[in-house]
């Protein structure tokens, strides 16, 4: 049996990270979970080394060597099979005291950066690949260039500019960042909309904006690319829902098979960010046409799994067992 083992960076809650690791522990695949963000400095503890001379033990080809412990579970950096990056917590800065805040960024640095750096692990994927994927103009530039579809889109602060493009067509808004909203002190979602020319105020001027011509869709594909795997389900949704996220109670999914030439697609677009994973959204126009709308790098699939019959547990586990002898 294979002793390497895969480290899973996440939450201690995060149900889909759960999947994964029932998987590879049926499989036998030794796993180290951990939460950087809540563990450090204890009860995480790196020992980390590199380079020559004095007590350093080089290792034959260089390259990180040492030890990870978390509890009473302990993992040699050098032979980690693989990273699946998932959700961690930020690193913590209790108090907002000056002190706490150089350990955070410290930590977010030094853990972060070694771990970031293992030699011989395929990451799943690797966390600065994930943060540059999560501009959404990088996306939109990087599905262009891979041949996909993508829908005329203004990103500005300039309410006039913004006016003349939502009077030249039916223009919907939606958030750059994901990020906690709260409303009346509750947390809201802020969902893609229908927005019109004489909606636009002064108050662009604030921040960017992103407006996109309305795509005329029928439904929605969600496609969770795994490596040069990809899984998709199409979406249904109540007649005129705009954004199925915010109505999850009353959709409907199926399986449906990506076409090839927007798999080729997918995958050229994961490789020119260097991921190994990607949750992609598209709308499909009446024609069959698939528009690309966003990729979460990183994001959720274990509820598409289960409503609509998809492997995704197995075909993650499978990238993360196998490992691979490069970085991404």
């Amino acid at each position: 049996m294979d002793g390497r083992p895969v480290l899973v960076c996440t939450e201690y809650e995060d149900a889909t990270a759960d999947l994964v690791i029932a998987e590879l522990n049926r499989r036998r695949v030794p796993v180290l979970r951990f939460d950087p963000g809540r563990d450090s400095p204890a009860p995480m503890v790196l020992a980390a080394h590199i380079g020559a001379g004095g007590t350093s033990r080089t290792k034959p080809g260089g390259g990180w060597y040492g030890r990870l412990t978390v509890g009473n579970r302990t993992a040699d950096l050098s032979a980690v099979r693989a990273l699946y990056h998932r959700r961690p917590s930020p690193y913590r800065t209790e108090n907002g005291e000056q002190a706490a805040r150089f350990a955070a960024q410290e930590n977010r640095r030094g853990f972060g950066g070694v771990l970031g750096a293992l030699p011989g692990c395929l990451y799943l994927s690797h966390p600065q690949a994930i943060a540059r994927a999560e501009y959404k103009p990088a996306q939109l530039d990087a599905a262009a260039r891979a041949g996909l579809i993508v829908p005329a889109t203004l990103i500005s602060n300039d309410p006039g500019e913004a006016e003349q493009f939502c009077a030249e067509q039916a223009t919907v808004y939606k958030p750059l960042h994901a990020g906690s909203y709260d409303v009346g002190g509750e947390p809201a979602g802020i969902w893609t909309a229908p927005v019109e020319a004489g909606q636009i105020d002064g108050a662009v001027r604030h921040s960017a904006h992103p407006f996109q011509a309305q795509v005329p869709k029928v439904a929605d594909v969600r496609a969770v690319a795994v490596g040069e795997q990809v899984f998709s389900a199409r979406i249904t949704a109540p007649p005129g829902v705009v954004d199925w996220r915010a109505e999850y109670q009353s959709l409907t999914y199926e399986p449906v098979a990506c076409p090839d030439e927007t798999r080729g697609a997918l995958v050229r677009f994961l490789a020119s960010f260097g991921l190994n994973f990607g949750a992609f959204d598209f709308a499909v126009t009446a024609d069959g046409a698939w528009w690309f709308l966003e990729c979460n790098p990183n994001g959720q699939w274990a509820w598409l799994e289960d409503s609509a019959g998809l492997p995704i547990t197995h075909a993650v586990a499978d990238l993360l067992e196998n490992g691979a002898s490069r970085h991404d």
